[in-house]
C-alpha cells in the first residue's frame, strides 16, 4: 500500500498483488483444475486477480513462454499443485521463476504438500511456503500479507521459510463446512470452456473411513463436507449452456448420502439435461433402485474401489468391504449398461503373489474391461497414510533409504510377502491382460 498527497488531499491505493496458479501433469491431456479453479475463485471473490495455467501432456509450454508470461502478468505469488510424480516438474519450474524474479513468492499445495515434513525446505531452495490447510483460505491468507508487504506474518495453514532461511510451522486454519460458502469456479468465469471436453466437477469433499493407504481421510479429518443440490444444478445447467456434455464427478464418494444422490439424480431428469456422467462410489453403497436412475440419469461409468480380492487382504486395509459387496455392485451396473472401473492395487501389506494373481482373476471374472482406470497399479506409500506413518509395523522395507524428504516412500519398498522383483512381475501380467497396454487415467 501507498499514500499519495495531491493537492493537499490524501489518498490511499492499494496495490493487489497477481497470482499465478499452475496445475502440472505431463502424463496426461490438460484437465479442468477443479482445486485450483475453487482457489482462483476464492481470490478473484476477495479482489485478486488470478490467472491458472494447466501444465498437460498436450500444453504447448517452453521456458521462454513461461517467461513471457511471467512479464506480462507479474505475479507476486505463484501457486502450484505438489504430487509425488511430479515434485521433480514443480522443482524446476519454481527454479526458473525465481531466476525470472526473485522477489515472487511460490506455495505449492495439494496431496504431496499437505503432510510433508518441513525438512523438505533444505532442498526446496525455490519454495517459500508448503500449504497443510484448505487451499481457498491458505493461500488468501499468504496473498494478503504479500499485498500488506508483510510475506511471512499473520499466516496459517502452513509451513515458510523467511527470507533468511527460518522455518516455522503456523496454525491448522479450518476451511468452510458448508461447500457453497466458495464460489463456484464455473458461474464465475474461472474456466476456459472453449477448450473444455468434460467438466471435473465436486458435490463433496472428504471422506470418513479409515483406509490405511489413503490420505484422504487424515487431509479432511474424516469428515465430509457439501455443496447443496441447488448449487450443484447451477453449475451443471451452466456447463451445458456451454456446449460441455460429459462430466466427471471427483467425490470420493458421491452417494456417501444416498437420499443426496438419488436428489441430484432426479433434479437432472427433472431438468432433462442431456449429459454423460462418470462417478465413483463405495461398492456398498449402490442399490438396484439407484443404478437404474444413474442410468436414466446419465451415468455411463461407475467406478469401484476394489484394491484386492483376496478377504485375508482386504479385511486388514481398514476398508471394512467384502469382495462378495464388490461383484454385487458390478453386476447391478452391468444389468443397466453402465460401464464398470475397478480401482485396483497390487503390492499392499500381507499380500502374497498368489493374492495379486487371484484379484486380477476376480476382475476378469467379472466381465470388467482391463483398461483405463482398471490398470492396476502398485500401491503407492504417500505422506499422510497411516502406512507411510507405520510402514515397519506393516513389514514394509524400503529400497530407497536416501530419498529426498520431498519425497515419500512411494513405491519404493518390498514387504515382507513380496518381493520387489514379483510386484515387478504381477505388474507385467496386468499388462499383458490390459486393452491399452497398461495407459490409465490417474484420477
Amino acid at each position: 500500500m501507498f499514500f499519495l498527497d495531491l493537492r493537499h488531499k490524501t489518498f490511499l491505493f492499494s496495490i493487489i498483488v497477481n497470482v499465478l496458479l499452475i496445475e502440472i501433469n505431463p502424463f496426461a491431456p490438460a484437465s479442468t483444475p477443479i482445486s485450483l479453479g475453487y482457489i482462483a475463485a476464492y481470490l478473484k471473490s476477495e479482489g485478486f486477480t488470478v490467472k491458472i495455467l494447466p501444465v498437460g501432456q498436450d500444453t504447448p509450454m517452453s521456458c521462454s513462454g513461461l517467461h513471457r508470461l511471467i512479464a506480462s502478468f507479474q505475479p507476486a505469488l505463484v501457486g502450484m499443485s505438489a504430487y509425488q510424480r511430479t515434485m521433480l516438474y514443480v522443482i524446476g519450474i519454481a527454479g526458473l521463476i525465481k531466476s525470472i524474479d526473485g522477489n515472487i513468492k511460490i506455495a505449492i499445495g495439494g496431496p504431496q504438500a499437505t503432510f510433508m515434513p518441513s525438512a523438505a525446505f533444505a532442498e526446496l531452495p525455490d519454495i517459500d511456503y508448503i500449504c497443510r490447510s484448505s487451499g481457498e483460505v491458505t493461500l488468501l491468507r499468504i496473498a494478503r500479507a504479500i499485498d500488506n508487504g508483510t510475506p511471512f506474518s499473520d499466516l496459517a495453514g502452513l509451513s515458510c521459510k523467511t527470507t533468511d532461511g527460518a522455518v516455522f510451522d503456523t496454525a491448522e486454519l479450518e476451511g468452510f463446512a458448508d461447500l457453497d460458502s466458495y464460489p463456484s469456479p464455473y458461474l464465475d468465469g474461472v474456466f476456459d470452456h472453449s477448450r473444455m471436453r468434460e467438466a471435473i466437477m465436486l458435490t463433496s469433499r472428504g471422506c470418513p473411513h479409515n483406509c490405511i493407504y489413503c490420505y484422504t481421510p487424515s487431509a479432511f479429518k474424516h469428515r465430509v463436507s457439501f455443496h447443496s443440490i441447488d448449487r450443484v444444478m447451477e453449475e451443471i445447467k451452466w456447463i451445458r449452456k456451454k456446449g460441455v456434455r460429459r462430466l466427471w464427478f471427483a467425490d470420493p464418494n458421491i452417494s456417501f448420502k444416498p437420499s443426496r444422490s438419488i436428489e441430484l439424480l432426479e433434479r437432472i431428469l427433472a431438468e432433462d439435461l442431456d449429459v454423460e456422467m462418470w462417478l465413483q462410489t463405495r461398492a456398498d453403497l449402490v442399490t438396484a433402485a439407484l443404478m437404474k436412475k444413474m442410468r436414466r440419469a446419465g451415468v455411463s461409468t461407475i467406478a469401484f474401489g476394489l484394491e484386492s480380492a483376496s478377504e485375508r487382504v482386504l479385511e486388514r486395509l481398514g476398508k471394512h468391504i467384502s469382495t462378495e459387496k464388490v461383484a454385487e455392485a458390478i453386476s447391478l451396473a452391468q444389468s443397466e449398461d453402465i460401464e464398470v472401473e475397478l480401482f485396483t492395487m497390487f503390492g499392499l501389506p500381507f499380500e502374497a503373489f498368489e493374492d495379486a494373481v487371484e484379484t486380477l482373476e476376480f476382475v476378469k471374472k467379472n466381465n470388467v474391461k482391463i483398461m483405463g482406470n482398471t490398470n492396476s497399479q502398485q500401491m503407492q506409500i504417500y505422506f499422510g497414510t497411516d502406512l507411510a506413518r507405520h510402514y515397519k509395523d506393516y513389514n514394509i522395507g524400503q529400497l530407497n533409504n536416501n530419498r529426498p524428504a520431498y519425497i515419500s516412500i512411494g513405491s519404493q519398498y518390498e514387504t515382507e510377502h513380496m518381493s520387489h522383483e514379483e510386484i515387478r512381475k504381477i505388474q507385467g501380467l496386468w499388462r499383458a491382460h490390459s486393452l491399452d497396454r497398461g495407459r490409465r487415467i490417474v484420477s
